[in-house]
């Protein structure tokens, strides 16, 4: 990703260059260790370009992070025409974990932008290669 940005009622809230955007849902299944594990986990992927292959991590490249609350993730579309949430935490618990996400990403010296939680916000981003990644902590327990 080379930029993005995320706005609210037409103003900018977070941009970063070079980086990752995070879109953080939060299951109701979802805690601390889930956290964890992400925090861990994503700024150390190798999904940066070096020489043709995916070998760099955001933190080889020194890139920042737009992380922007998704509830939507969570939108269960199996039955009839209209999603269900039901599978979502509740909005305290998601800002919660949303927050220890953010604190524990910029604990490891990463730069990281935010938007407003439970905000109606635009996003905005150049998706370059384009490569895009689903990493569900809940597959992996």
């Amino acid at each position: 990703m080379t930029e993005a940005s995320v706005s609210v009622d037409g103003a900018v809230v977070g941009s970063i260059g070079h980086g990752l955007v995070v879109l953080l849902g939060v299951s109701e299944e979802d805690g601390p260790d889930d956290v964890r594990y992400m925090v861990d986990k994503i700024p150390h992927l190798r999904i940066f370009d070096d020489e043709g292959k995916l070998n760099l991590s955001l933190l080889d490249v020194g890139g920042s992070m737009l992380v922007v609350s998704q509830f939507t993730l969570y939108g269960d579309c199996r039955r009839g025409r209209r999603p269900s949430f039901a599978h979502a935490a509740s909005p305290e618990n998601a800002n919660s974990l949303y927050e220890e996400f953010v604190r524990g990403v910029r604990d490891m010296g990463v730069p990281v932008e935010t938007g407003i939680f439970r905000a109606e916000m635009d996003v905005r981003l150049a998706n370059h290669g384009p490569v895009t990644i689903l990493l569900d902590s809940g597959k992996l327990f």
